[in-house]
């Protein structure tokens, strides 16, 4: 079936409000490509001047905690987001995995928190260089979508971000082949998951993309769109990919 491409930015732990002016250019971009959805992840301290400053246009949260409330310091829930003017939320980002320990089972809870208050869910999954160099990277990539896919999703609301941990912010990225054959591994593991619901499911490519290599990545089959990190905080190496999209 048709899917939209998405062009997902993820701006980290990076941004101040005098970088939100970039935020114009871009949604300016994404109006000018109406087949493509763009959306971009802020930190929590940006989030409401950005919705103020670009009405309309998608922005969400880089994290979300599982719980409604409660004594968990440093973090927020979906509720929270939800006020701040968020519409979506990443989960299960391999920084998440590697600098604070989360699991797919923390994911799972995560995403099905988000979806109880109506945000949208981008679900990251993706191996280690050392997963990929024992020739474990599909298992590894099935094993986190069975944890991490909460029951019953669906595309309306559910997106997964296939981001090999090793090609985050370093450079480097896979082969098309080698993104091809996990984004129709992924795809295949959905099926089995949540059956023909899986086929309005998209799934993302994240990991160095830039505009340079945008359009090869994006005409990749099964590759729904893109989710980017360094190339999302300014309009100059943005719209290229969405553009590319």
């Amino acid at each position: 079936m048709a899917r939209r491409k998405l062009v997902a930015g993820n701006w980290k732990m990076n941004g101040s409000h005098a970088a939100l002016a970039e935020l114009v250019t871009i949604a300016e971009a994404a109006r000018a490509a109406p087949l493509v959805d763009v959306s971009i992840a802020l930190p929590a301290t940006l989030i409401a001047p950005a919705v103020a400053l670009v009405p309309g246009f998608a922005f969400g949260g880089e994290d979300v905690h599982a719980a409604e409330s409660g004594a968990h310091t440093g973090c927020l829930s979906a509720a929270m987001l939800v006020e701040a003017g968020a519409r979506f939320t990443i989960v299960g980002h391999s920084e998440r995995r590697a600098d604070q320990g989360e699991t797919s089972q923390d994911a799972w809870a995560k995403a099905s928190a988000a979806h109880r208050h109506g945000l949208g869910v981008i679900l990251c999954v993706g191996e280690t260089d050392a997963e990929r160099d024992a020739g474990r990277a599909a298992r590894v990539v099935q094993a986190q979508i069975e944890k991490s896919v909460p029951d019953l999703a669906t595309g309306d609301w559910l997106t997964l971000a296939y981001e090999p941990r090793w090609a985050i912010g370093t450079g480097r990225t896979p082969t098309l082949d080698e993104i091809g054959e996990v984004h129709a591994i992924a795809r295949a593991k959905l099926r089995t998951l949540v059956g023909d619901a899986a086929d309005g499911i998209r799934i993302l490519y994240g990991g160095s993309v830039t505009g340079a290599n945008a359009a090869a990545i994006l005409e990749t089959e099964d590759v729904d769109g893109a989710l980017v990190g360094g190339a999302s905080l300014t309009a100059a190496k943005f719209v290229p990919i969405i553009e590319a999209a």
